[in-house]
């Protein structure tokens, strides 16, 4: 059975309270030196099937996320609506052990590779991606 993380402090109890991107974190200082983070100190997490390379979600990482992601092989996200930790699947069972992580050019992504257990989607879909929308193009396009 995991142990879970201490609790990290310096995370705002009250869900008004501005979130700053500088949260405590135990990630390495040359990683989160790397990091371009939004103004509420988040970076996008584009997340995909290792053996298919499909896309299954997105979700949010501060550098905390980041670490525990790093130091577990469990994907673990910020919940912007909670505000707080979240480690998938550890309430539906619908969980991410991570292969690996990858930093996009700018700094601003970061691509997760999961062993992904059961469905991605909180809808209870495989991926959260399953809305085709209609696109037009023009004729002289391949």
């Amino acid at each position: 059975m995991p142990v879970p993380d201490p609790p990290v402090t310096g995370v705002p109890s009250d869900p008004n309270e501005a979130v700053t991107p500088a949260r405590p974190s135990r990630l390495d200082p040359a990683i989160a030196a790397m990091l371009r983070r939004s103004p509420d100190g988040l970076v996008a997490a584009v997340v995909r099937a290792h053996d298919s390379g499909e896309v299954l979600m997105v979700a949010w990482m501060d550098d905390e996320a980041l670490h525990r992601t790093l130091t577990t092989g469990r994907a673990t996200y910020w919940s912007r609506s909670r505000r707080e930790y979240w480690v998938k699947g550890a309430t539906s069972g619908h969980h991410q052990y991570v292969r690996s992580v990858a930093l996009d050019c700018d700094g601003d992504a970061l691509l997760v590779s999961v062993d992904q257990v059961g469905a991605a989607c909180h809808t209870g879909h495989r991926t959260c991606f399953f809305t085709e929308l209609p696109v037009t193009t023009p004729e002289a396009l391949p």
